[in-house]
């Protein structure tokens, strides 16, 4: 009995040395001397019987900066840019020639290439002359022709141009007629500011002072509109626009509008006071070169308030459709 007391009192000091924790063996020095632990073993707990589940994980994802990128307020930082010096330039920077290339190729070679590359550039001579319309017509059922040739020589900036225009029965008589010489001057990257004088030839001579622009307006429309006073002191106004729609390469649709009116009743010519007349018309065109393009299309003409009603009280007809077919090109 004595025996069996003996072991049962060994096994029950060896227990305790087995439920150990071995991995404090890894925090020893090294020097392998032991360290005492600082750490009260009651208060850390088993992490093997800790219920996980009620612990608050949200702890940390709760904590929030004392300021994040998302709520700071920067309409109210200053990020205007630091003021400009204002002290001169240094007094290095204008020595030497007005261009750094003089002092490599030399001040007369670098003066002939700049020349040049002005002249390359838009400030060379040119001329051309534009056959916008030249097309024959028919309208309730008999013949007409119609021609609309416009041409200019000069710079980028100034420029002579020289138009016409007219319309008649084909093979029979021109029934209106006009010539115009303009000085054009550019205003702006699109436009032309033109002025000189209108000679009309038919129905009856009659000369005008001309005032009008010419050019490229949004959405590519090209205009032409101008102011007429005759030299009985009548004035009058057209406006032209068009747009080249592609629908190939070659194959080209252009709408086409054009609006005359007149400030007062001209009696002698059947015009009265007002709007006086509208011609749209629809071109399909083929460019076999970009200077050449045959074209048909469709035309509608009629007069506008009293000049229609002038034509009414003479019988004659206030509107028109008209089928077409010309020419288009320019050299």
């Amino acid at each position: 009995m004595m025996r069996i007391a003996a072991a049962a009192i060994l096994l029950s000091g060896a227990a305790p040395l087995a439920a150990q924790d071995h991995q404090s063996h890894g925090a020893r020095q090294s020097n392998g001397a032991a360290q005492p632990s600082t750490t009260d073993e009651k208060s850390t707990p088993d992490q093997g019987s800790m219920d996980h589940r009620s612990m608050d994980h949200r702890q940390n994802a709760e904590q929030k900066p004392a300021e994040t990128h998302g709520v700071m307020k920067h309409g109210q930082m200053n990020h205007d840019a630091a003021p400009a010096p204002s002290a001169p330039p240094p007094a290095r920077a204008f020595d030497g020639p007005r261009h750094a290339a003089d002092a490599i190729w030399g001040e007369r070679a670098m003066a002939g290439s700049r020349t040049q590359l002005a002249r390359e550039n838009g400030g060379m001579t040119t001329g051309v002359l534009m056959v916008e319309r030249l097309e024959a017509r028919i309208v309730s059922g008999e013949g007409a022709m119609l021609w609309d040739i416009q041409g200019w020589y000069g710079g980028d900036l100034n420029r002579v141009f020289i138009k016409s225009e007219g319309e008649g029965e084909l093979g029979v008589s021109v029934e209106d007629a006009e010539i115009q010489l303009l000085y054009s001057r550019a205003i702006g990257p699109f436009f032309d500011l033109q002025t000189g004088a209108k000679l009309d030839l038919e129905p009856e001579t009659r000369s005008h002072l001309v005032l009008g622009v010419q050019g490229l307006a949004p959405y590519m429309w090209h205009v032409d509109a101008a102011l007429f006073l005759s030299d009985r002191g009548d004035l009058t106004a057209r406006g032209e626009g068009e747009y080249d729609q592609k629908i190939t390469q070659q194959l080209i649709l252009q709408p086409r509008a054009e609006l005359e009116l007149a400030a007062q009743d001209i009696p002698e010519r059947d015009l009265g006071a007002g709007l006086t007349k509208l011609e749209t018309g629809l071109r399909l065109r083929y460019e076999i070169t970009r200077e050449f393009a045959p074209y048909i299309g469709v035309g509608y003409e009629t007069s506008l308030g009293e000049t229609a009603d002038i034509a009414r009280a003479q019988g004659r007809g206030t509107d028109g459709l008209a089928f077409l077919a010309g020419i288009r090109a320019w050299f």
